[in-house]
């Protein structure tokens, strides 16, 4: 175990670690237009790039390091790579496969670097990068097709060697720990986590793995039908530093769902909410402060700065995780997921 790994799991026994948010509600603060998502390198793709935004490292890479910085300003602990939708199979949707670990690579030497200016600035407080692994647009418990309930689109076998290639290009860039989130199949997990750790032993490298999985709605369910109970048990074989949820729900509907993963995880748990219901982040973004060109990397822009809280839940809701603990819902890692950008952290 390395000595920054050390210091993380030393970390995760005294306090909540605080994760980043909503890279995508970051990103569409800017208005990028289909020229900034094309660049220069890209301007004659044959195909739409504006949605794209993992290619953003490439193509304007000072917007990421840019909202990397911010989320860091804000009291994050750990930074998430711009890589949800960097597979080769993703990219797909873009003519972009071949591109795929050059996404990657670009997208974790730039937080990398925003992980390492910000702890040279505070180094009794280290800072981490997570590799994302993001769960696809395939599935490979599910038929895409009604009629035909036997048909995949991708198999197992299709999802390792993505996850693979990946998995190289981002600890080649130099992630800290690897994040496989917004699980909603599995099986696209259980190919994940068996690519990363064929690919973490080809390296010769042993890095921390992080597992959160997405409950839909309020069924209380993944995509693929699994509770809480039975996503976690399903891929407790993989033996990650943390189990979590993330996305879909707001704080207030994902905790009883964290406080189930709470009573029977025997590792850390991570929680990383949306924002919740369009009323509360109506209520939220009431309190907005916007800065100008003084505040932006960008020139001309006028990048919003958000210094609201970043973790709003009710007194004595979450507490810090103890592996194998019980009790109210408790976290050892929390954030924001989709609509949430940074704020001042607060725990309770």
């Amino acid at each position: 175990m390395s000595s920054k790994v050390e210091q993380l799991h030393q970390q995760l026994k005294e306090r909540i670690l605080v994760l980043d948010g909503g890279m995508g509600t970051m990103i569409r603060g800017y208005r990028l237009s289909e020229q900034d998502f094309r660049g220069e390198r890209f301007a004659d793709w044959p195909c739409d790039l504006k949605g794209n935004n993992d290619l953003l490292v490439l193509s304007k890479p000072e917007v990421i390091r840019e909202i990397h910085d911010a989320y860091f300003e804000a009291g994050a602990d750990i930074i998430e790579t711009n890589t949800f939708n960097s597979t080769t199979i993703a990219m797909a949707d873009y003519q972009m496969e071949s591109l795929s670990a050059e996404i990657n690579f670009a997208a974790a030497k730039l937080a990398r670097a925003s992980a390492d200016a910000r702890t040279a600035r505070t180094p009794e407080k280290p800072r981490y990068v997570a590799g994302v692994l993001g769960p696809t647009n395939r599935t490979a418990s599910i038929s895409p097709d009604v009629n035909d309930p036997a048909f995949r689109n991708i198999t197992f076998d299709q999802l390792v060697a993505a996850y693979r290639e990946s998995t190289r290009a981002l600890v080649e860039g130099g992630v800290d720990l690897i994040l496989i989130e917004t699980v909603f199949d599995t099986l696209n997990a259980k190919a994940a986590i068996y690519a990363v750790k064929e690919e973490l032993e080809a390296l010769g490298v042993d890095l921390p793995l992080m597992i959160s999985g997405t409950i839909t709605d309020a069924s209380g369910r993944t995509l693929s039908g699994q509770t809480t109970e039975a996503f976690y048990n399903s891929l407790r074989h993989a033996e990650a530093l943390s189990f979590g949820l993330n996305c879909a729900l707001g704080p207030d509907e994902l905790r009883q769902y964290v406080q189930e993963l709470s009573r029977i995880a025997e590792c850390y748990v991570t929680a990383h909410p949306n924002a919740g219901s369009a009323q509360r982040l109506r209520r939220i973004r009431s309190g907005r402060r916007h800065h100008g060109d003084a505040n932006s990397r960008m020139g001309g822009s006028r990048f919003p700065q958000y210094r609201w809280r970043l973790l709003r839940y009710h007194p004595g809701a979450y507490r810090r995780h103890e592996p194998g603990g019980s009790g109210p819902a408790a976290a050892s890692v929390a954030g924001n997921c989709g609509g949430l950008p940074p704020r001042r952290p607060r725990s309770r």
